[in-house]
């Protein structure tokens, strides 16, 4: 089943790749893959359809979340 902001997104709602950028006005979904290999654009235009890169994560994605740690906070 489809929810309008996969409609909205496409495969990036659901890219262990993607990275989401808030501003006070606007929610952007950057690929993370863009910083390691120039076939990819940082930020694509969406909905993406389809993607070389596209690695399914266990689940949608939720902009409104906060995201999860990239690594492991410095030890003390």
């Amino acid at each position: 089943m489809t929810t309008p902001l996969d409609d909205t997104v496409g495969l990036c709602r659901r890219c262990t790749h993607v990275r989401i950028v808030r501003t006070p006005r606007s929610t952007f979904w950057r690929c993370a893959l863009a910083e390691v290999d120039a076939r990819f654009v940082r930020y694509p235009r969406l909905p993406v359809l389809s993607c070389d890169g596209f690695t399914p994560a266990a689940g949608p994605i939720d902009p409104d979340s906060e995201p999860a740690p990239t690594e492991d906070p410095p030890e003390r």
